[in-house]
């Protein structure tokens, strides 16, 4: 007797979103390396900084959203 495939759960709308977000700050990072002429050696700096861009933006988006503003 062999054992049915798992039917594949469609992915959560949290993975696809971490990843959306992963990838905008990927995006940003490169920006901030091109900015500064391609210097290499500064990776992680763009990382955090475009980190802090991105998930910045969207905090006042959650906070409207937990207090129910407009």
């Amino acid at each position: 007797m062999t054992a049915k495939p798992k039917a594949r759960e469609p992915r959560s709308r949290k993975t696809s979103s971490s990843s959306d977000i992963e990838e905008r700050i990927r995006q940003r990072a490169f920006e901030l390396y091109e900015q500064r002429g391609r210097v290499d050696g500064f990776a992680f700096d763009d990382w955090l900084q475009a980190e802090t861009e991105i998930l910045g933006a969207q905090q006042p988006q959650k906070v409207k959203a937990a207090t129910g503003s407009k």
